[in-house]
């Protein structure tokens, strides 16, 4: 009966008809079908229905590359996929990216009771997996930049370029504190605080929106909890060897806010805290995260995580149960996730995994996919396509780079360069690399040299603002009739574990060569370093008038030649310590170590009309 139709009745007879209309409706399908019903009704509901094997297949997350077909995700009953960060459609597009999504998805939905996929990516300076996405700063950027509101709407963005192709959950931020420059993830921390990751947690509300079910909004991933930038000697996965009293005072803070900001999921870290696996570290988990902190969003394993546990290859039972009884909910199991399943079954029925346990975890990951409105909502909202690579977000993206270019030395006011009456020489090995300039996570997990990626070389970015530019990538023809040389040099991309650097962590023989080169011309040089970490330059900082550190700027290399020629005065801090020697690691603020330059430190530039 229509309201239309009840005028002449009286208000208790409306409100009396409209509650038996609204029980008759609930009462066609099952109340977890119900949009109108409380998260926790639809949740109990929905798991009251659930078989064993249900639950379990909740509780995997297996790589898209690990499932022959879309059918394995139904028969299997897969709660969740993920795309590693080398695992991408062909071709590389966004539209087959949501495609890709929407035939797992409706996999997922052919189920018999129809529980959506959480589909997860690392996400983790921009969508960088998807060819032509806008590819931001790297985290230590991003911290030199010190402006939370920025990074909140990189969040945002972010987030409506992973939505356009489907993606709903982000395996970012990485909220670690490196304290150890040679670790191979420097560049993914926001700095060697905890006070700059725990402000750049604003990053995690403009992933997630100010409610999962909004349009553009993906899950946000605090990870790796807990320590990983702890190491000893700087080792990925890596054993953490401090008290914890150290361990809550300089790397649980930033866990504290993500968790107090609603972070939908965090993923443990692969390394031990004092000889302990943090995958199996129940009190870390269970006792700080759940139950201290209030975490009651998804904890999820890394990848391969559980099988890391005992050191050896391939995961075992024993594995498999301190794992889940230490808290891990979801597991990022890529390849192997049948047999996982079937020896979590095992446990089960043996009571070495408690059914509580199963039931806690199916309970959380079910209530964060009601929350993204999955259940609705299951397929690309392919109304976010046209975000990816727009110019509204290259133009942050490009502000982002601006924000976070580092002025170290400017020896006779040699920048800002001159847009006129100055001849400038360029060389470098990155000058005009793209691949390396993004660094690694960029359309593949290790990262690439050379034109990965479209976007603006920093070349390109000086070019624009001069036309009296000569370039060659080794320095060879400079003399002395330039005005001044520009080398931008530093790391080429590298990404977990190939990036430790456990010697010396000076520039290669080929950014010697050419800087070489440079100094014989006799032309005044500045150096432009492009790299996830401060690099031991100690040596040759003398033979340079300027010195800005670019970190890893991502595809807007025109952010750089903004600060270089003084659209732009540099405002970047410097959000780790910068070595005088690299036998000086660990350094960090408060050490009492000497250093080249401090944390905090940053010129500007003087008497500019800015």
């Amino acid at each position: 009966m229509g309201l239309g139709r009840r005028l002449g009745v009286g208000a208790l007879a409306v409100g009396l008809l409209l509650a038996s209309e609204t029980t008759a409706l609930a009462g066609n399908g099952p109340a977890y079908k119900d949009s109108r019903r409380p998260v926790k009704v639809r949740v109990a509901d929905l798991m009251s229905r659930m078989s064993l094997d249900d639950k379990l297949g909740q509780m995997m997350q297996a790589e898209r590359l690990g499932v022959k077909s879309p059918e394995d995700v139904t028969t299997g009953r897969l709660g969740s996929l993920l795309s590693g960060g080398s695992s991408q459609p062909t071709p590389n597009t966004p539209v087959s990216w949501a495609d890709m999504y929407d035939s797992f998805q409706k996999a997922a939905l052919a189920t018999p009771l129809g529980i959506p996929l959480i589909y997860g990516v690392d996400a983790v300076h921009g969508h960088n997996g998807l060819y032509g996405a806008t590819v931001f700063p790297h985290n230590i950027g991003l911290g030199a930049t010190r402006d939370p509101r920025l990074v909140e709407k990189i969040g945002r963005a972010t987030a409506e370029e992973v939505s356009g192709t489907g993606i709903d959950w982000d395996f970012a931020p990485c909220l670690c504190v490196a304290r150890n420059d040679r670790w191979g993830r420097t560049y993914e921390s926001f700095g060697e605080v905890p006070q700059l990751a725990t402000e750049m947690t604003s990053i995690i509300t403009g992933l997630q929106g100010t409610r999962l079910d909004r349009p553009g909004s993906v899950l946000a991933t605090a990870k790796h909890y807990v320590g990983d930038g702890g190491t000893t000697g700087g080792v990925n996965e890596g054993n953490t060897e401090i008290s914890e009293q150290e361990l809550r005072a300089i790397h649980l803070p930033p866990f504290k806010a993500a968790v107090q900001r609603g972070v939908g999921s965090v993923m443990i870290s692969y390394s031990s805290w004092n000889g302990v696996k943090m995958h199996a570290g129940s009190y870390l988990i269970n006792d700080v995260l759940k139950k201290e902190l209030g975490f009651s969003g998804i904890v999820v394993s890394d990848y391969n995580g559980v099988d890391k546990i005992d050191g050896k290859s391939g995961f075992t039972p024993e594995e498999v149960e301190a794992s889940i009884n230490a808290g891990i909910d979801m597991v990022m199991v890529p390849f192997e996730w049948q047999k996982f399943i079937d020896t979590l079954r095992t446990l089960v029925r043996d009571g070495r995994v408690p059914m509580s346990r199963i039931d806690d975890a199916n309970k959380r990951i079910l209530t964060k996919k009601f929350e993204l409105g999955l259940f609705e909502h299951p397929l690309t909202d392919r109304r976010f396509l046209g975000t990816i690579g727009s110019e509204q977000h290259r133009d942050l993206a490009r502000q982002a780079v601006r924000e976070s270019q580092v002025l170290l030395k400017n020896e006779g006011g040699v920048l800002p360069l001159a847009k006129r009456h100055e001849k400038i020489f360029v060389a470098g090995k990155s000058a005009d690399d793209i691949g390396n300039q993004s660094g690694g996570w960029t359309v593949g997990w290790q990262g690439t040299s050379g034109p990965v990626i479209p976007g603006t070389t920093i070349l390109q970015g000086i070019e624009s603002k001069s036309s009296a530019v000569t370039y060659a990538k080794d320095g060879t023809g400079i003399d002395g009739s330039y005005d001044v040389a520009v080398a931008v040099i530093g790391e080429t991309p590298y990404a977990e574990g190939k990036g430790d650097r456990p010697q010396g962590m000076g520039l290669d023989e080929t950014d010697l060569a050419t800087l070489r080169k440079l100094k014989d011309s006799g032309v005044p040089t500045v150096a432009v370093l492009v790299s996830g970490r401060p690099l031991d330059i100690g040596a040759q900082l003398p033979d340079w008038a300027g010195l800005v550190e670019s970190w890893l700027p991502g595809s807007e290399g025109q952010g750089v030649a903004d600060v270089l020629f003084g659209d732009y005065n540099p405002t970047g801090k410097l959000p780790v310590t910068w070595m005088r020697s690299a036998d000086q690691q660990p350094i960090n603020v408060g050490d009492g170590k000497p250093a080249l330059f401090p944390f905090g430190f940053g010129l500007r530039y003087p008497h500019r009309p800015w």
